[in-house]
This record gives structure tokens, C-alpha cells and sequence, in this order.
């Protein structure tokens, strides 16, 4: 693929292909990853989102890597939650419910909305935007676990996508599997 010819004897073209796409896009058994996060989204066509926000206060705990931005200071963040899924559900033709979405999606925001972050995660915790993202998807994917817990035949399966805008010019995101 991309006129690179694998060198392994006992793989076929199709898995060297996919080996060399992952590496190039950055995927493959990276030790590094503790959570096994796959390194890119499935082709999976149906996306419902929900958006919210939140404002939150933080600082970097004086961290020269940030500046001005290192002392407290607030941020309303745009928050979009992208639920994706390969199929429809059988019956109800949704991703997800987006009543449900919508609450759990809020429900995990009140965490954060209207707190000093510092507070909620402690002096050793730089919650950066990226951070955030990586939390409220966890924070999700734990919500959704609980809601299913006794096997809804409803129940969301598929992919989700966390972005948070600090601006219309900067944004940050994190996306894995919703289990």
C-alpha cells in the first residue's frame, strides 16, 4: 500500500496493508496505551450528538509550559458528544436515544460546571482540555454502563467522540469504544 512492499514471507497483502495503515496512522500494540484505546475510529455510518457546555475554573498550577494561562483562570467549554453506531437499533431506527443521551451527557457535565477544577482533581492533575475530554468520556462510558446494566434491549453500542471547544478556533477531543 502506498508503493511499500512488506517484507514479511508468511502475511498476505491484505494484512501487511492493514499492519503499515495502522502504523502510519499511528495504531499497532503500543505499550505506552494503558487504557488499549484502538487508534482510530470504525466506519460506522450513524452518528447522533448532543451538545451542551459547561464553565469551569483551573490553572496549571503555575507550570511555565503555560504561560499566562498557568494561574487560574475560567473557560466555558462547548461540549459535543458524538454517540456513533454501525446499525440502527432493529426496532427504534436510533444511534440512541437522544432523550437519553442528553441526560446522561448532562448528568456527567454537573460534575464540572461551575467548579475550579483544581478542586475536583488536586494539585497534581494539569486538566488540560485533552484531559477533560478523556474524563467526561470515561465518566460517560460509566453512565451508560450503569443504565444498561440489566441487559436493555435499547442499549447504545458502538463509538463515541468527546470534543470540547474552548473557542471557535481551538478544540480539543478524545474518541473510543462507548464499553
Amino acid at each position: 500500500m502506498f508503493g511499500v512492499v512488506s517484507t514479511a514471507k508468511h502475511q498476505s497483502p491484505l494484512v501487511s496493508s492493514s499492519i503499515l495503515l495502522q502504523q502510519l496512522r499511528g495504531g499497532g500494540n503500543d505499550d505506552d496505551d494503558v487504557d488499549n484505546v484502538p487508534a482510530f475510529r470504525p466506519y460506522l455510518p450513524y452518528t447522533l450528538a448532543i451538545r451542551d457546555s459547561i464553565m469551569i475554573a483551573h490553572s496549571f498550577h503555575n507550570h511555565p509550559s503555560f504561560g499566562p494561562a498557568g494561574g487560574l483562570h475560567g473557560a466555558t467549554y462547548t461540549v459535543d458528544v458524538e454517540f456513533a453506531s454501525k446499525k440502527l437499533h432493529k426496532e427504534c431506527n436510533w444511534v440512541i436515544d437522544i432523550g437519553v443521551a442528553s441526560d446522561l451527557v448532562a448528568e456527567v457535565l454537573k460534575k464540572y460546571n461551575y467548579k475550579n477544577l483544581d478542586e475536583v482533581f488536586g494539585d497534581d492533575i494539569m486538566t488540560t482540555t485533552e484531559f477533560m475530554c478523556q474524563t467526561i468520556h470515561k465518566d460517560i462510558t460509566e453512565k451508560l454502563r450503569e443504565r444498561y446494566a440489566n441487559g436493555d434491549e435499547t442499549e447504545f453500542e458502538g463509538w463515541m467522540k468527546v470534543s470540547l471547544w474552548e473557542s471557535h478556533k481551538a478544540w480539543a477531543s478524545f474518541e473510543g469504544p462507548s464499553s
